[in-house]
Formats: C-alpha cells, sequence, structure tokens
C-alpha cells in the first residue's frame, strides 16, 4: 500500500492516475452503454452513413476517456459527447466536401440499401431535402425533433443563443416547407 510517509511523490501521482483510469474507465463504460446508439444515430442523420457515424462517435468517447482527469462535473459528460459527436460530423463534412469539389456533382449521400427499402419515397425525399439545408440549420432539426433537445439545451450544446435556435429552426423548416412543395 502507498501511503503518504513511505512513497515518493512519483509514487503517489501514478496512484492518483490509476485512481482516474478506474474512474474514467467506468465513466465512460456507463455513458457509452446508454449513450452510444442515440450518439451513432444523431451522427448517421447528419453523415448519411453508418461507419463514418460510428467512427466519430467513437472518436468522441476516446476524447472523453482521455480528458476525463480535466473534467470537472461528470455531468456535463452527455452535453460534452454530443458537442464533439456535432464537431467530428463538421469535419467529416469538411472533409467530404473537399473530395466532392474535385469530381462531378452528384447526389447526396445515398442512405443504406436497408433503409431505402424500408423507407416511404415521402421519408426519403425529406431526408434528402434536410441534406441540402446549410449545416447549422440541419444540426438544430436533428437535435430538436431527433434527439428532443429544448432550445436551451441546443443553443448550448451549438454556442449561440435560444433566439438563434428558433430563428434557425423556423428557417429551416421554412425552406423544407419551399423545397417539398408545402408552402408557396
Amino acid at each position: 500500500m502507498v501511503t503518504a510517509n513511505n512513497a515518493g511523490a512519483g509514487d503517489l501521482r501514478a496512484a492518483a492516475r490509476t485512481r482516474v483510469t478506474v474512474n474514467a474507465s467506468e465513466l465512460v463504460g456507463d455513458l457509452f452503454e446508454y449513450h452510444a446508439v442515440r450518439l451513432i444515430r444523431m451522427a448517421v442523420l447528419l453523415l448519411g452513413d453508418q461507419s463514418s457515424a460510428e467512427d466519430v462517435v467513437q472518436d468522441a468517447f476516446l476524447g472523453l476517456y482521455r480528458g476525463a482527469g480535466r473534467l470537472r462535473d461528470p455531468a456535463n459528460a452527455v452535453a460534452y459527447l454530443r458537442a464533439s459527436v456535432l464537431n467530428g460530423c463538421r469535419s467529416v463534412l469538411r472533409s467530404r466536401k473537399r473530395a466532392w469539389s474535385l469530381i462531378p456533382a452528384h447526389d447526396p449521400p445515398v442512405w443504406s440499401a436497408e433503409s431505402a427499402a424500408m423507407a416511404g419515397e415521402d421519408r426519403r425525399e425529406v431526408l434528402r431535402a434536410v441534406t441540402r439545408l446549410p449545416r447549422r440549420q440541419r444540426e438544430v432539426l436533428v437535435l430538436r425533433y431527433y434527439v428532443n433537445l429544448t432550445d436551451q439545451e441546443i443553443a448550448a450544446d451549438l454556442g449561440v443563443t435560444r433566439g438563434t435556435v428558433a430563428s434557425t429552426a423556423s428557417r429551416a423548416l421554412a425552406a423544407l416547407g419551399r423545397e417539398l412543395g408545402d408552402q408557396p
């Protein structure tokens, strides 16, 4: 057993790191168990493919694990993960945009064959329309209607005001309505 009386400073730091690692493992494991599927679904809606979504979520959990010792309040871990997934999705989309600029224009990301077969034409049309929205509008709609966050939670995750969230959602819905032919 390491005590303050018979241990050097290095031994105490190693013991503290071990304690933080165990707590970080438990924290990240519990969060993964309860939130991973939801975060992956959110990322799929933003990215359009399962494998990229899983990679982004895995990176978010890895970042949380690595930085768990710096996490002041474990209650903020879920918000951190959501923000990390959003930022990861933005990075993937930026990379795709750079790659797409080198090739001729094409349709938005193709959804999986199972999803396309199961979903009706209306759902596919809505999803295509959502992928054409500007990034911020798409994120607000996914967080509001899929993740079921309040405007205040969305504002905190995106680093904007609640009014910005409401106006962005309103503009996004109006744009979807126009594109889908529901509004003049």
